[in-house]
C-alpha cells in the first residue's frame, strides 16, 4: 500500500551496532567515547489526549520534562507546572501534577471534532498549543497470515482492516506493542488512494518473535493532518520511538508565549482511537 510507511527501533540499533563493531575492531584496549556536543536545554510536552472507543475519556495525563545530554541514562521531569485544557465553549480542565512531571486530568471532557488549547507554565515561561479531536473508523477485525518470503522461509503476519469513511479525509496512526519490542512499531496511513475503501495494516517481526501464545496489542488513532506531518518527519529521521528524546530540532505545535526563539519539544494532539489485543494462534 502505497500510503503506509512502518517504522521500527530496528534501523537504529543496526546503525550502533555496526558503529559499535568498528570502534571495537579499531582498538580493544581503548574505550571509545564520542564526544558529542550538547544543545540548550528544552521543555518536552508530551501530550497526547487519547480517547478509546467504548470509554468515557475522562482520565487523561499530560508529561512535562526537558532534554538531556546524549549519554544521561534519565529524563528530568519537570515539577511545579501548570497544566490546562479549555475547549472552545470555555470550559477549562486542570492538570495536577501526581508525581514528578505527570500531571493527570479525571474529569476530561472530549468531544469529536472540538477545539482545545493546551497551556503550559513552567520555570516562568508559558506556552500554548491548539488542536482539534480527531475521529478514527473503528477496527473491524484482526487476522493472522503467514507470509512466505523469497526462499520460502514463513514469518506470521498480524493484519488489522478498517473501514474508510467516505466523506473525509482521513490520517491514522497505529502502533504495536508486545513484551518482545524494546520500543512500539508505528504505522502512518492516510486514505489518499483508498478513501472510502476497507484499508489494512500489517505487522511483523523479523526477528520472527510472532509465534503462537504472544500477545499483539493494537493502538489505532485518529490523527490530524498536521500531526500526521510532524510524525512522518520524526520517524523517517529516528525511526524508533518518538517520543522518548526529541530528535534534532523538529518543532511540534507547542509556542512558547514568553519567548517565541526558546520553544518546546512535543506536540499536542487529540485522538480518538480504537485498540485490540491480539492472541497469536
Amino acid at each position: 500500500m502505497q500510503s503506509i510507511n512502518k517504522y521500527t527501533f530496528k534501523s537504529k540499533a543496526l546503525f550502533f551496532l555496526s558503529l559499535l563493531s568498528v570502534l571495537f575492531f579499531a582498538s580493544c584496549e581503548d574505550v571509545v567515547k564520542l564526544d558529542l556536543e550538547n544543545g540548550p536545554t528544552k521543555l518536552v510536552v508530551d501530550a497526547e489526549i487519547i480517547w478509546q472507543k467504548g470509554t468515557t475519556g475522562n482520565v487523561q495525563v499530560i508529561k512535562v520534562s526537558k532534554t538531556a545530554p546524549y549519554y544521561n541514562n534519565t529524563t528530568p521531569k519537570v515539577s511545579g507546572a501548570q497544566v490546562k485544557v479549555e475547549n472552545s465553549n470555555g470550559d477549562i480542565f486542570t492538570f495536577n501534577e501526581t508525581e514528578p512531571g505527570s500531571y493527570v486530568c479525571n474529569n476530561f471532557v472530549p468531544v469529536l471534532n472540538m477545539e482545545y488549547t493546551l497551556s503550559v507554565t513552567a520555570e516562568g515561561q508559558s506556552f500554548k498549543a491548539v488542536e482539534k479531536l480527531t475521529s478514527v473508523a473503528p477496527i473491524d477485525r484482526v487476522e493472522q497470515e503467514i507470509h512466505k518470503d523469497g526462499v520460502g522461509d514463513e514469518t506470521i503476519e498480524i493484519v488489522y482492516y478498517f473501514k474508510d469513511p467516505a466523506d473525509q479525509t482521513n490520517y491514522y496512526l497505529a502502533d504495536f506493542k508486545s513484551d518482545f519490542l524494546l520500543y512500539p512499531e508505528y504505522i502512518l496511513t492516510d486514505d489518499e488512494l483508498y478513501n472510502g475503501n476497507e484499508i489494512n495494516n500489517r505487522f511483523t517481526n523479523d526477528d520472527d518473535k510472532i509465534v503462537p501464545g504472544k500477545t499483539i496489542d493494537i493502538t489505532h488513532r485518529g490523527i490530524s493532518k498536521n500531526f500526521y506531518n510532524y510524525m512522518k518527519l520524526i520517524l523517517e529521521i529516528y525511526g524508533g520511538s518518538p517520543f522518548s528524546i526529541p530528535p534534532g530540532n523538529i518543532r511540534g505545535n507547542i509556542v512558547n508565549t514568553t519567548d517565541p526563539n526558546n520553544f518546546a519539544f512535543g506536540y499536542f494532539r487529540l485522538c480518538e482511537a480504537d485498540k485490540v489485543s491480539y492472541l497469536v494462534k
